[in-house]
């Protein structure tokens, strides 16, 4: 018998340590070599560590929420029997290459995706899917047994599972919902993965940045109506345009006569990087929390193109399917709740940019015209600068440039 040492493999793109988000086994587990161990994030991406070996598992080499260094044990497994005095010397062995999880966060593993059986032979039966898909199927009453996987190796992935569930298949009944706890009851919920990546970055950008927000209203009537006649002439062959592509060219126009919006602060070095390329953020809302892929070029493009560049980034942030490069280098940054966006906010601005619009809903409103009151579409736009580098005046303009174009939005294409 012998025992073995896992360590935390070398991700690549210099990464030096990793937080460990879940782990799916534990002390006593028989495993099957593939199998997954655990799941690490670093930056936004999780990824799922297989087993190089079958045996059982001895040890762990941390708990969910800890942060690991590169080449640090993460597991010890004992091959060809229960471990004890006769195990030879521990011998280090890397793990194979680590396999990304669909979706940005880790997900633990539902009560099916866990190991129960002492039995060898149910642990080579065990579907391979990661954690993400096995809760899906876990949510939809699917028994992954059943599923055809069409990954390597056999692997479910989500298209399988949406397949399999299209085609009609008797499903299992869910898990009934538990009785209502009593009253006063409480419950510890650890921050990890990527929320605690998420709180990380707010906390830094609240601590560091001395924010203001300036709101204004925005009469979008006349945008609206302009979006309406393009989207009904163009529907069929090109793609769909929401508020966004028009806010996006709007923040082009207004950026030339205030470029220091469009710009980062390194407040270490007290350095002003300001840009001529305008790099928007999108902030996207997925099931694993904020991601704010990136529209690069924004002054480069036509409505139409920002708008299936914005589809595109938000599919691949929700789906899971976003890369690295695609969530870094934005120099300003969009948010927006669409019909939850309320009446106004105070977004936080994304580090080290200095500058964030966000999008409030739009509202049929009375308004006084040529003293008449007529309906009017209105919105709210709550902007939020750093003051250490954009007085007021110049977030003012700013804005005011910006509602100039929306409301006008025939200039947004004659500049």
């Amino acid at each position: 018998m012998s025992v073995y040492v896992i360590k935390v493999p070398d991700i690549g793109e210099g990464i030096a340590e990793v937080e460990l988000v879940a782990w799916h086994v534990k002390p006593g587990d028989l495993i099957a070599e593939d199998q997954a161990l655990a799941d690490v994030m670093t930056d936004k991406a999780t990824v799922e560590i297989p087993s190089p070996v079958t045996g059982r598992v001895l040890g762990l080499g941390g708990e969910v929420g800890q942060v690991l260094a590169v080449g640090a044990e993460l597991i010890r497994i004992e091959r060809d029997g229960a471990g004890g005095p006769g195990a030879v010397p521990a011998a280090s062995v890397a793990a194979p290459p680590p396999r990304r999880v669909e979706g940005s966060g880790a997900q633990p593993a539902p009560p099916s995706a866990r190991s129960t059986e002492p039995s060898q032979p149910a642990l080579r039966d065990r579907p391979i899917a990661s954690p993400a898909v096995r809760a899906q199927a876990w949510e939809l009453g699917v028994d992954l047994k059943d599923v055809r996987g069409s990954g390597p190796a056999g692997r479910i992935l989500r298209a399988d599972l949406e397949a399999h569930v299209a085609s009609g298949t008797q499903l299992r009944a869910p898990p009934s919902a538990p009785e209502p706890s009593s009253s006063g009851a409480t419950r510890a919920v650890k921050i990890v993965g990527l929320r605690r990546k998420i709180a990380h970055k707010m906390q830094e950008s609240k601590r560091r940045i001395p924010h203001y927000t300036y709101v204004e209203e925005i009469d979008v009537s006349e945008l609206e109506a302009l979006r309406s006649q393009l989207n009904a002439k163009w529907g069929e062959q090109r793609a769909h345009l929401t508020l966004l592509p028009f806010l996006i060219r709007a923040i082009v126009l207004a950026l030339r006569e205030f470029p220091q919006v469009n710009a980062r602060f390194d407040d270490e070095t007290g350095v002003l990087t300001q840009y001529d390329a305008v790099h928007v953020g999108v902030a996207t809302q997925t099931d694993e929390g904020l991601m704010v892929p990136v529209l690069r070029d924004a002054q480069a493009r036509d409505l139409w193109s920002s708008a299936t560049e914005v589809a595109r980034l938000a599919q691949a942030a929700r789906s899971g399917k976003v890369v690295r490069d695609e969530l870094s280098g934005s120099t300003i940054t969009i948010t927006s709740l669409g019909r939850l966006g309320g009446i106004m906010s105070t977004p936080i601005i994304n580090h080290p940019e200095v500058a964030i619009v966000g999008v409030n809903r739009i509202a049929v409103r009375p308004v006084l015209m040529s003293g008449a009151v007529v309906a009017r579409q209105l919105m709210n736009l709550s902007s939020s600068f750093d003051h250490r580098v954009i007085d007021g005046a110049q977030a003012a303009g700013f804005v005011q440039g910006l509602r100039s174009y929306l409301e006008q939005p025939a200039t947004l294409s004659t500049e």
